[in-house]
């Protein structure tokens, strides 16, 4: 709310652009940043950690030469994005072609420190990952609002995010160098470690472009055809609601070389981990959507007022059933590119490409801001059953335990479509009340094993309350 009343409702829009151009940069590594967390486990579960070093700078190398086209590219493409594409307005052009310049010349230190955290991950310091991840997370928002008492300008405010993104570069670079002592003594480029990152990394690059493309392009579509006002309606609560992705974003950076390693020692081990994954996601996230898609209009009246709460109750909650959906979705991912098949995911998402592109234009023709999000849930719900029959295909023996879940989530999903029918406050206190009475006991009985069950009775018993 304090950006919005600082910078005002129009500037306010092309800042959740530039949240976005930030996320997508990650595009211009060709999937390397993948490939090196991948191949990288590789080498430590084979005990070849001597060739990790070689491995780690011929891939920051490619992305350091990967970063500066990028700046190009992009540099290139801004004048035309801002006076052209885009439904900017006049006395906002020029500061926001400066921002766009700015944003093109941190494409190179967003780009690798995506591979100085793959290589993080691959050590299993997911500890000191999500330690500098959430701060940064945080600095996101928290940045521009520390520039706001100099300036409410585009051009400082994303100074600040690029800053940001600077620092934390340097941070993980440092970590790696005290995680990987021998990266500081053995720092050498070799050729023939090129073709294994990029014929692992091609089809991520396909991901990485078409993937986030089919997430942010709604945004300048919607800038096009109907206003940056209209961005700031949709995009507000998409910013808030995909936060949630941080719960199986944490998983996911887990059992991705998990996944790598199991399938090929232990695929009975990897099944279990599927399911393990898939079912603590559903139970983390289903009660958080579940609230949002009841409270959305009580929600965002009392965040940001009215107005907000008129425009983008009814987005948020498709959003909401959206991004629940897609977070199920995030571990059979995880499990087909651990499986080294990137080529899978990457034409799953091109044959989706043209059918999305047709449905966003028309829905955002017939219902505004709202047809984007519902364009956007149907598609992730599509991507998501595809994802989990290819998992199947991949890894039978996760066959009985995907039968069981589609029931479970299509419960789920009757209650999230239940949650929207009132409009009156008590009520939809008391469908909480019901739906989560009934949701504890279920969970309990059904989803959890014997095994999870005595953990969770001796986490509880360290609790005051429950001893």
């Amino acid at each position: 709310p304090l950006l919005i009343r600082a910078l005002g409702t129009a500037r306010f829009g092309v800042l959740t652009l530039a949240w976005m151009v930030v996320g997508y940069f990650s595009l211009f590594d060709l999937g390397l940043g993948r490939a090196l967390t991948k191949l990288v486990a590789e080498k430590l579960g084979a005990g070849k950690e001597s060739e990790v070093p070689a491995l780690v700078w011929t891939a920051l190398a490619l992305m350091a030469l990967l970063g500066v086209a990028g700046i190009a590219v992009v540099a290139a493409l801004s004048p035309w994005l801002v006076h052209r594409v885009l439904k900017i307005p006049v006395v906002l052009q020029p500061e926001t072609l400066k921002a766009f310049y700015l944003l093109a010349v941190s494409i190179p230190i967003i780009i690798s420190t995506a591979g100085l955290r793959g290589v993080l991950e691959a050590y299993q310091r997911f500890d000191i990952v999500n330690a500098v991840r959430i701060p940064l997370g945080m600095f996101t928002f928290l940045g521009p609002l520390a520039v706001l008492p100099f300036s409410n300008s585009l051009f400082p405010v994303v100074a600040a995010l690029v800053g940001g993104r600077l620092l934390a570069w340097g941070v993980h670079l440092f970590l790696c160098l005290r995680v990987v002592p021998v990266l500081r003594h053995n720092m050498r480029v070799e050729c023939t470690m090129v073709r294994p990152l990029i014929s692992f990394g091609c089809w991520m690059t396909v991901s990485n472009i078409v993937g986030p493309l089919m997430v942010y392009f709604d945004r300048f579509l919607i800038g096009a055809m109907l206003s940056i006002t209209a961005v700031a309606y949709y995009a507000t609560p998409y910013e808030v609601v995909t936060k949630l992705w941080l719960i199986p974003g944490a998983l996911v950076g887990v059992l991705f070389p998990a996944f790598s390693t199991t399938l090929v020692e232990d695929r009975g081990r990897a099944a279990r981990l599927f399911c393990r994954g898939v079912n603590y996601i559903f139970l983390a996230l289903f009660p958080l959507a579940l609230m949002i898609v009841t409270l959305a209009h009580e929600g965002l009246d009392l965040w940001l007022g009215s107005e907000f709460a008129q425009h983008s109750a009814l987005v948020l909650q498709w959003l909401a059933v959206g991004v629940f959906v897609n977070s199920l979705a995030q571990i059979p991912f995880a499990l087909v590119q651990g499986a080294g098949r990137p080529d899978i995911t990457a034409k799953l998402h091109l044959a989706q490409l043209p059918f999305y592109f047709l449905a966003l234009w028309w829905l955002i023709n017939v219902y505004g801001i709202k047809g984007v999000a519902i364009a956007w849930t149907a598609r992730v719900a599509v991507d998501t059953v595809a994802l989990f029959a290819v998992a199947r295909w991949l890894l039978p023996a996760t066959a009985p335990a995907i039968g069981r879940m589609a029931l479970t989530f299509g419960a789920a999903l009757l209650s999230l479509g239940l949650g929207t029918l009132t409009a009156v406050l008590m009520m939809k206190v008391l469908f909480l009340a019901v739906v989560m009475i009934i949701f504890v006991p279920a969970a309990w009985l059904l989803i959890l094993t014997d095994e999870e069950r005595v953990f969770v009775r001796n986490c509880l018993k360290v609790i005051p309350i429950f001893n």
